[in-house]
């Protein structure tokens, strides 16, 4: 289907001023947990002006999408008018990100992800998933009960083909909703690629043989990766996404997405911009996580190519960048480098991503290889970790599951960053500082201390400190 809007240019518009007596773009949800942890609200948390964005689209552009953070409004508009927004006296400036380039770059990455399919071999286990989920020691957690219950995400990613139709997704009990961030006009769930759906299939999915990594989680579905192009706007649709997750109070928010390079040339970044604070995707990670959400972003396939290092917005200050390891915990070629390039460790975690199980909008199952994989595995380990510890906030889940890492103690700046975490670990890592006599027994809040052993209690079942059930 041919895409009309992509006959005009995209413009970011920055505005001079925004009121702050309006409400705030928060739901009840959001506020609640913001109270909880206590998040306070400040300028970022009320909506642009609205006669500002209904004079641009009275002169003939048409709003994408507005940004509170940034004080702005992405359109579509003609060169010709873009000129005389310029002129308004609202506005602070009119930035192009995008424009009629080709998106060659765009289809060739589209193929690469293809080529990598490949069927899935029969294992000896109660769920082909469960080599990608004992890699980083989730089973336990699982088996006492601990499936993202409370918790609520958004998948952030190009297309989610059936996603609405499979009935591994339980979408009826657990999509809390869908959004569109995209100029494209494809229906979300039709023909607009199945990464997305491949991706939820990490977190959501369960059948017979299959099981995600937080299967009680309720999502939202967010839609920013366009199918014509590869430019900036891209990464502001980006933001759309994350300042609507933050406004419906989603905890854990997964993006399998980067940028770096683009179909213009011109737009593509340069190593010094891997700041976290350069482009406003990186900035509204940043922001996202200040307001109390764990953010999981890919570290990038790009560590066989010419970029060779991560992308935008997995360069962000206090999210969780993921590359790819094997299922024998060894880093993958094409996996991104870090560090930023002001020498933070990137990516913070891996997890498997070569060969990750899948589930397609074919509802069969594959595995295929990527960052994009390994990404929302750490997501859904985040997600049942915090049902776990629903009381902790975003930022102390985050440090739980970079403490929990094999890596932890001696970090690589290149791939591995803090290694594989340990969710059993990650869970029960408060409980090593207990004090107690050595043949004191206490019951209490899940754990035992017996016989100077700390042990967890869980539905019944006792388990050691490793995640193994004692009988």
């Amino acid at each position: 289907m041919i895409n009309l809007f992509i006959l005009l240019g995209a413009y970011f518009v920055s505005f001079t001023d925004k009121p702050t007596n309006t409400s705030v773009a928060l739901s009840p949800r959001a506020q609640e947990q913001r109270t909880q942890w206590n998040i306070p609200t400040d300028d970022l948390d009320y909506p642009v002006c609205s006669a500002y964005v209904d004079s641009i689209s009275r002169m003939g552009a048409t709003l994408c999408h507005t940004t509170r953070w940034f004080n702005g409004a992405t359109f579509t508009m003609s060169d010709s008018l873009a000129i005389q927004v310029t002129m308004l006296p609202f506005v602070k400036r009119v930035e192009m990100t995008r424009n009629n380039y080709s998106s060659q770059y765009s289809i060739a990455k589209r193929l690469r992800e293809r080529s990598e399919e490949s069927s899935i071999l029969t294992k000896n286990n109660s769920y082909v998933t469960d080599d990608q989920l004992r890699l980083y020691n989730l089973l336990p957690l699982l088996e006492a009960g601990y499936s993202g219950q409370g918790i609520v995400m958004a998948v952030c990613d190009g297309g989610f083909y059936n996603a609405n139709t499979l009935n591994c997704f339980r979408q009826s009990e657990l999509e809390l909703g869908h959004f569109d961030f995209t100029d494209d006009i494809d229906d979300f769930y039709g023909s607009t690629g199945t990464h997305g759906t491949a991706c939820l299939s990490t977190i959501s999915g369960l059948t017979e043989t299959y099981r995600g990594a937080a299967t009680m989680a309720q999502y939202y579905l967010m839609r920013s990766e366009e199918n014509d192009t590869e430019s900036p706007k891209e990464m502001d649709n980006i933001v759309a996404a994350l300042e609507k997750a933050d406004s419906l109070g989603v905890n854990v928010f997964s993006a399998s997405l980067g940028y770096a390079e683009f179909d213009n040339s011109t737009w593509t970044l340069p190593y010094s911009a891997l700041d976290g604070k350069t482009t406003r995707a990186s900035r509204a990670a940043h922001i996202a996580a200040r307001k109390g959400m764990l953010v999981c972003i890919a570290a990038g396939n790009e560590g066989n190519s010419n970029w060779h290092m991560i992308g935008v917005p997995a360069d962000a200050d206090s999210i969780l960048a993921v590359g790819a390891v094997t299922e024998g915990g060894v880093i993958a070629g094409f996996s991104s480098y870090g560090p930023s390039v002001d020498g933070r460790i990137k990516p913070e975690v891996c997890a498997m991503g070569v060969q990750t199980h899948l589930i397609y909008p074919d509802g069969m199952e594959k595995c295929s290889n990527g960052t994009s994989f390994a990404t929302p595995l750490i997501a859904g380990l985040a997600a049942s970790l915090w049902s776990a510890l629903p009381g902790e906030n975003a930022m102390q889940i985050r440090e739980r599951i970079i403490r929990s890492a094999d890596r932890h103690t001696e970090p690589d700046k290149d791939q591995y960053g803090y290694g594989i975490p340990n969710a059993w670990a990650a869970y029960t890592m408060d409980l090593l500082s207990t004090q107690a006599s050595a043949n004191q027994e206490h019951i209490g809040s899940q754990k035992i201390l017996r016989n100077g052993r700390i042990l967890i209690l869980r539905n019944g079942q006792v388990y050691d400190m490793t995640g193994n059930r004692i009988e």
